[in-house]
């Protein structure tokens, strides 16, 4: 009873869809970063040099990119809400999951042969279930907006023939 307690709240939290990263793709991946009370959206670019846990609450990726000479690898939870979005740059040719070698190479050993893909309908995710709640929400307030201007026109109407009424009245007595 409890684990399904617990599947419900972390399906709850799960982000409805996510991109398919896999080792060897170069990412784009855009956090949110708090300073204080501030918050901005930081980039990160490098090789996924690990994927875990892909259909899991706990998806995650690791990056790893060169600057200045250091490597430097992040790891980022693909569910987390701090994660605004991954994007995939590049898709490269490998043979494994855990592509722990780039740490020991530089220069031209550490490229990746570079596959051709669809870039446009990788990164493009459709949430259906926001899609359809957007959807619903669009069809209420147009149908309230009807209401009201049918409410509108009766009450104009209404109006109307009371100020007839009262016309008539000033002409009979005239």
């Amino acid at each position: 009873m409890s684990f399904e307690l617990i599947k419900k709240v972390n399906d709850a939290q799960k982000k409805q869809q996510v991109v398919d990263a896999r080792s060897g793709d170069t990412v784009r991946v855009y956090q949110k970063i708090r300073e204080g009370n501030k918050e901005r959206i930081q980039m990160f670019e490098g090789v996924v040099i690990r994927t875990d846990n892909k259909s899991s609450q706990t998806s995650r990726i690791t990056v790893r990119k060169v600057t200045s000479g250091v490597g430097v690898e992040k790891s980022f939870l693909l569910h987390s809400p701090l994660v605004e979005r991954v994007e995939i740059v590049r898709r490269a040719k490998v043979r494994r999951n855990y592509l722990s070698f780039l740490r020991n190479r530089s220069g031209k050993s550490a490229r990746l042969t570079s596959v051709n893909f669809d870039r446009a309908a990788v990164n493009d995710i459709h949430d259906a279930k926001a899609e359809a709640e957007a959807e619903r929400l669009k069809e209420e307030a147009a149908a309230a907006a009807a209401e009201k201007q049918a409410e509108a026109d009766k009450a104009q109407a209404e109006l109307e023939a009371k100020q007839k009424a009262v016309e008539e009245a000033h002409k009979e007595n005239a």
